[in-house]
């Protein structure tokens, strides 16, 4: 890469982390089930054409803190999980975008850069993701007195593939694959699905699943990682947002998982965009409709605090 290529991503880096942020590493010792990194599978940041800006080839997963002001802090806590289908992770429009506007509410958040599947990294890439959700949490919330979070008030939010990892944690927070000698409860109270990849049997997004499963899963893989057929009456209340001509993600995803929360009675929301497409993250340039105020207002009524009038 050429030096003014990167002068540039460390410029726009620095730009957008402004004030310095805590970065944790998820795995303080030996990443479960990682193989020793390839030399060339070196972690690479992509500055687009719209000034977003992507991470690909993810071995060291991490949590970047961004604390809300002390003067409006309100104990509730999120980690964002951006999406990228399992091949990058839109990190700036779908994370660092996304902290800032929590904590303009009051709410502490976590952007997780979580590892992306690969057999190059990976002995077993199958449930490697959970794992990294697993570890997140339980990082949150023994660290709540740390961060002036109450640990019953940590939620999970995630875009696109994004929404898929959040959605196998909600689902699966009690198939433990992680040392848990604490016993640290892993379950989120809360959830916001964006655009998000649902189902692996129905409606399904091609990509993110071959990135995580292979070419040719078993029916079994196919079911665990469908959200909507793992939902319990212990499913955290979770908030969904979709455009109907959405052609990345067919909106039937969040309708199917809406549909199973329903069913068993588990608060739900499912708000609508007719128009949007896929990867709009906070701001949909076709309707004046801010999901994320919407969305805070939900959490208020959900008795998770947040500052604002909404």
């Amino acid at each position: 890469m050429a030096k003014s290529s990167l002068f540039f991503i460390f410029f726009f880096m620095a730009v957008q982390f402004s004030k310095a942020q805590e970065v944790i590493p998820l795995y303080a010792d030996s990443i479960p089930g990682a193989k020793p990194t390839p030399a060339t599978y070196v972690e690479n940041t992509e500055i687009r054409a719209n000034g977003t800006w992507s991470i690909t080839r993810v071995s060291i997963p991490t949590l970047t803190v961004f604390e809300a002001p002390k003067d409006i802090a309100t104990g509730t806590a999120v980690i964002i999980c951006p999406g990228g289908g399992y091949g990058a992770l839109a990190f700036s429009h779908e994370g660092i975008d996304v902290a800032k506007r929590f904590n303009a509410i009051g709410v502490t958040a976590f952007v997780l850069k979580y590892r992306l599947p690969s057999d190059q990294i990976m002995v077993d890439k199958t449930y490697a993701l959970l794992q990294d959700a697993q570890k997140a949490i339980y990082l949150v919330r023994k660290n709540a007195k740390k961060y002036h979070i109450k640990s019953n008030k940590v939620g999970i939010l995630g875009f696109s593939a994004g929404g898929h990892f959040a959605s196998t944690l909600i689902t699966h927070y009690n198939d433990i694959k992680i040392p848990n000698l604490e016993k640290i409860d892993l379950r989120p109270n809360f959830a916001v699905l964006i655009y998000p990849v649902i189902s692996f049997e129905e409606s399904v997004h091609t990509g993110t699943m071959k990135n995580l499963l292979g070419t040719n899963p078993p029916d079994s893989l196919k079911h665990y990682f469908s959200a909507n057929k793992n939902v319990t009456k212990d499913t955290p209340p979770t908030y969904f947002v979709h455009a109907k001509d959405d052609q990345t993600v067919p909106v039937a995803n969040s309708e199917l998982m809406n549909k199973a929360l329903l069913e068993l009675k588990v608060p739900t929301n499912l708000l609508y965009y007719d128009q949007g497409g896929h990867g709009f993250g906070l701001i949909n340039k076709t309707s004046t409709t801010d999901w994320f105020n919407l969305m805070a207002g939900w959490l208020k009524v959900q008795k998770f605090k947040v500052n604002g009038d909404f």
